[in-house]
């Protein structure tokens, strides 16, 4: 009965969308005309005492989205915006001599800890332009406090929340689970470390999932906890102390231990923003969003001719053309393609956040990487996630830079085959085969894996093992063995990589763009983003009413499946990051 009670739901929702598509189809276009109008006017907007807004509270990736016409309407905007469009806004806000300083609102931040620290970061190359900035939240989150540490000072609501608890990680385990339901995930893995697939065997974690995770989270929170410790000028004892004991859980105590500076309601903390300006409190600030200012990190200058082409691969590797949410061969590697064509274009940056995915899709597209590479400096900028597969591609480069919080490494190779007999045998489904040879059929969701089967794939897992640690021998300068030693798909952060030799530098885009500038002997270049997406109006009113039905459709529950369902999915032999890796 559920089963048809949900058909129908998704039925209807599929038909009311595509009702709807007339209307939204005509308001897309309305909207897409008056954003060209605005592009031809902007830079001439910008008043005399204007502050920029940074209102974080939101889900930020590294690029922008595709132009979507739709995003004025609240049903259908996707809640995303691009680390790039943020990091441009502020760079530009420092040089404009109009803006006068920034207010942060970061509280509910949704980013991966190496995106808040590059925003972080650019907040505090602004500060050196002697411009203020000041801070304000209703509630503050962890990771929303650590991004409005670096402000001059930080006000709260006199009644809001706080966190300040250090960092955690829970994974999911499945044995239970798919024994009473008759659902077994077959693996075959090289790695001790190779936890991808560790909750679909037991249900426990190993102890080496638990040392490299307790490492992993370690490390961050050490830069996290000493970067808060120099901005507020306080001893990181201090913090891990306020954090151990669960100290600060409202703003009141905030205020008390010296993490915050004032309370107030935001009203005043306008007046307060006003006041620095040196206006009258009856005058309205002049605010800027920064969605509407420049987005590059470096402006563009037509009569410059040198580029430098930062080529994004964000999301899985699969085997597929690709898009803006997936590394597909054939988009990055058109992507490196016309970098390499483009005689103007004299050095490309390779920004990385992926948790990997298939194993030839990520040879394939490394070897394109090794073609660039023969011809013009090639640099590596990790951003949240750069393993396993994530970092097969970024192994061969010039120069690799990550933040001090990337999750890097993870170098080992895994299969899942997902196997629902004794599903099928309590609900009285049988499946029979027939075949000319012992190994014809292959792989069956209704049999166990054969012996056959079993040893050829396990074979080729070795060797693609073999050859992810040959890759990274090559391009890292480092031996076989010391490249077993960090391998068996163990993950590091970006700041013990850097002890291992995994990457060369410390640092984020910006640092990474700098060296690819210095590499190819530029000091004035422009900035071009590949791959290209069409903008496909068709593309993005389907994109836009799926996750309407989505939202609409959606159980709550479905989320604590979802990495099971994901892995079921998975095709070939992956180089993949175990599950995702979330620090709270």
């Amino acid at each position: 009965m559920k089963f048809f009670k949900s058909f129908l739901a998704s039925c209807l929702g599929t038909f009311a969308a595509l009702g709807l598509v007339s209307i939204f189809l005509f308001m897309g276009i309305a909207t897409i005309a008056t954003s060209v109008n605005f592009e031809k006017t902007e830079g001439t907007w910008i008043s005399e005492n204007s502050v920029l807004d940074l209102n974080l509270n939101t889900s930020i990736i590294d690029r922008s989205p595709a132009f979507n016409p739709l995003e004025n309407f609240s049903d259908f905007d996707t809640g995303v915006v691009g680390m790039d469009k943020i990091l441009g806004s502020i760079h530009k806000a420092k040089k404009e001599d109009k803006v006068k300083g920034i207010k942060i609102q970061s509280g509910l931040i949704n980013s991966g800890w190496a995106q808040a620290r590059e925003i972080r970061s650019a907040l505090e190359d602004f500060k050196t332009s002697g411009k203020f900035i000041y801070a304000y939240s209703n509630y503050m989150s962890q990771k929303g406090y650590y991004v409005s540490s670096i402000a001059d000072s930080i006000f709260m609501n006199p009644v809001g929340m706080m966190e300040l608890k250090g960092l955690s990680s829970e994974v999911l385990y499945y044995g239970d689970f798919q024994n009473q339901y008759g659902v077994k995930m077959e693996v075959i893995r090289h790695g001790k470390y190779k936890s991808a697939v560790e909750p679909y065997l037991q249900d426990h974690m190993s102890v080496e999932n638990r040392v490299q995770i307790r490492n992993l989270l370690e490390s961050v929170w050490g830069t996290l906890r000493d970067e808060v410790a120099q901005s507020r000028e306080m001893l990181p004892s201090t913090i891990d102390a306020l954090a151990d004991d669960l100290v600060i859980t409202d703003a009141e105590e905030a205020l008390a231990q010296g993490i915050i500076d004032g309370l107030i309601y935001e009203d005043d903390f306008e007046n307060k923003i006003k006041t620095t300006l040196k206006i009258e409190l009856k005058e309205e600030l002049n605010t800027i969003d920064y969605s509407k200012m420049n987005v590059r990190i470096k402006e563009y200058d037509k009569k410059i001719k040198d580029r430098i082409a930062i080529i994004y691969a964000q999301g899985p590797i699969l085997y597929t053309k690709g898009n803006e949410d997936i590394i597909g061969k054939e988009s990055i590697n058109k992507a490196f393609q016309e970098a390499l064509d483009n005689v103007n274009i004299k050095a490309v940056v390779l920004r990385i956040d992926s948790p990997g995915g298939d194993a030839l899709t990520s040879e394939i597209i490394l070897n394109a990487s090794r073609i660039l590479k023969g011809q013009k400096p090639l640099i590596v900028s990790m951003g949240n996630v750069a393993a396993s597969g994530g970092y097969y591609i970024a192994c061969l480069a010039d120069r690799i830079f990550a933040d001090p919080m990337t999750i890097t490494g993870s170098i080992g190779v895994l299969a899942a085959f997902p196997n629902i007999r004794g599903m099928t045998n309590k609900i009285g489904i049988n499946a029979e085969q027939v075949s000319t040879h012992e190994n014809a059929m292959g792989y069956s969701v209704f049999e166990p894996l054969s012996d056959g089967f079993e040893k050829s794939t396990r074979a080729s897992i070795e060797k693609i093992y073999h050859t992810f640690k040959s890759r990274v021998s090559e391009g890292r300068s480092l031996t076989m063995d010391v490249v077993e030693e960090i391998a068996q798909g163990r993950v590091w952060s970006g700041k013990d990589a850097l002890e291992i030799g995994l990457i060369d530098a410390l640092g984020g885009l910006e640092d990474a763009i700098a060296s690819a500038a210095e590499l190819a002997e530029l000091k004035t270049y422009n900035l071009v983003d590949y791959p290209k997406y069409e903008d496909d109006l068709e593309s993005i009113l389907m994109d836009a009413f799926t996750q309407l039905k989505t939202n609409a459709l959606q159980h709550p529950l479905e989320k604590y499946a979802s990495e099971f369902i994901e892995l079921s999915q998975l095709e070939g032999i992956q180089t993949r990051i175990p599950y995702s890796i979330k620090m709270e």
